[in-house]
């Protein structure tokens, strides 16, 4: 197992893998979703209707319906957050990395809202346990299109909903 030098895929820099799971809450709130494109090969949950994994390439294929992304962190996240901002109907979860080239290019001109979530994450392991730390990060979730918006606006998650 290769141990990660910073924060990279749903982890704080101190997880030895990168395959994190959404807390189900999280799921529950915000769905129900007819498509998760980052989902894990494995998973405990199914946090959509259909899921497309690692094996699928979620890039590569079409995306149809209400749409959960919770992509892998790190140097391709840009590249999730663009074709969610092109089909414009879901909700994605991410770093609150406000600062990056992504959020300029595919959260701040184009999603309708976010909800920078309270306090870490925890995520989940594929098998269902919580991890014992954190994130090592702050999470954002973000709306893209009207359906993304009025959940995020309305939902119980504790944090700062703001319209863009």
């Amino acid at each position: 197992m290769i141990r990660k030098a910073g924060i990279g895929s749903h982890q704080s820099p101190h997880m030895l893998k990168d395959e994190w799971l959404t807390p189900p809450e999280i799921i529950k709130e915000l769905g129900p979703f007819d498509l998760d494109p980052c989902a894990p090969i494995n998973r405990p949950w199914d946090t959509a209707k259909k899921h497309y994994t690692s094996l699928d390439n979620g890039l590569l294929q079409n995306w149809e319906g209400f749409v959960w992304c919770n992509p892998p962190y790190g140097k391709h996240t840009g590249s999730w957050l663009g074709k969610m901002a092109l089909h414009n109907n879901g909700i994605a979860l991410i770093f609150a990395r406000t600062e990056t080239a992504f959020f300029f290019n595919y959260v701040w001109p184009v999603a309708q809202s976010v909800l920078f979530i309270k306090g870490r994450l925890t995520f989940y392991n594929v098998d269902g346990i919580q991890g014992r730390a954190n994130g090592g990060a702050p999470s954002v979730l973000i709306a893209y299109g009207n359906k993304a918006n009025s959940i995020l606006s309305t939902c119980l998650i504790k944090g700062k909903y703001i319209k863009l």
